[in-house]
């Protein structure tokens, strides 16, 4: 075994955590990537890096994310920097960046609303340099955040501060609207556990029912899509049933939903008919 295995298994066995999350603090103390750390495994360990090393574990061990102490996850095959500003982007979510380019047509113009860290419109914007891409969120901590990200992955996203629609007047319609709103319902104990915890509260919860951002994306979407375009929303494990049900009485078409990767019903959505 080499000698940074050791110091791995070693601290595993003083911290309880595994060894995935050992070994991403530790390229982030030794500012290295997972190739470096092989090609150096015979590396001992200096005072300072194990200091610096130690505090990113007991950081982890309080119940900080793991995307939090190094400052980046990935998401869709890029990397995007993250913090206490925005959400950390999860693998369930590329189940909304796939619908969502399944059905945007050449040179389609495609809204993401609540972006956060980019991660949706970011990731759109790279796999389709064809698409006209738009991103609007609220927080200008978010913005700041997203922005970075579109610069640092080369994507071309046209960022805008707004309270869901209404920075949008007199845009042209989108031929998509998708999104990944606030979600969770308020005192869901969820909220208290996990890396939840440490993410940003109001991106999260809508402060109500969990429903609540859904109805107001659901209402104003048909005013700013094509007609027969697409909205797209994620939303929790157990709301896909009432978010197809609200698609409905709205009017949209072809309302339906899709399972993500462990096989829950994640993104539903429909057609607008025309306004």
């Amino acid at each position: 075994m080499s000698q940074l295995d050791q110091t791995i298994a070693a601290l595993q066995r003083q911290s309880a955590l595994d060894a995935l999350d050992n070994r991403v603090l530790l390229c982030h103390a030794l500012g290295v990537n997972r190739i470096a750390l092989i090609t150096q495994s015979e590396r001992v360990l200096s005072a300072e890096e194990m200091h610096r090393y130690s505090a990113l574990v007991q950081r982890r061990l309080d119940g900080e994310p793991i995307a939090y102490i190094v400052g980046q996850r990935e998401f869709f095959g890029l990397p995007f920097e993250v913090g206490s500003a925005v959400l950390i982007p999860r693998p369930d979510t590329e189940l909304l960046v796939e619908l969502t380019l399944d059905r945007l047509p050449a040179q389609g113009r495609v809204l993401d609303m609540g972006t956060g860290s980019g991660a949706i419109a970011v990731s759109l914007a790279h796999t389709r340099r064809d698409a006209d891409v738009t991103a609007l969120d609220v927080s200008a901590e978010a913005l700041a955040v997203a922005r970075r990200n579109a610069a640092s992955n080369g994507a071309r996203v046209n960022f805008l501060q707004s309270d869901w629609y209404s920075a949008l007047q007199g845009a042209a319609p989108f031929d998509v609207i998708a999104s990944n709103p606030p979600y969770i319902a308020s005192g869901d104990h969820h909220l208290s556990e996990g890396d939840l915890r440490y993410e940003p509260v109001s991106a999260l919860t809508d402060h109500a029912d969990g429903l609540a951002a859904l109805r107001i994306i659901i209402a104003g979407a048909p005013q700013h899509l094509t007609p027969q375009g697409w909205l797209l929303m994620e939303h929790g494990y157990d709301q896909a049933q009432a978010v197809r049900a609200l698609l409905a009485d709205a009017g949209y078409t072809d309302v339906q939903s899709w399972r993500d990767l462990a096989g829950i019903e994640r993104v539903s959505g429909g057609r607008a008919a025309p306004v």
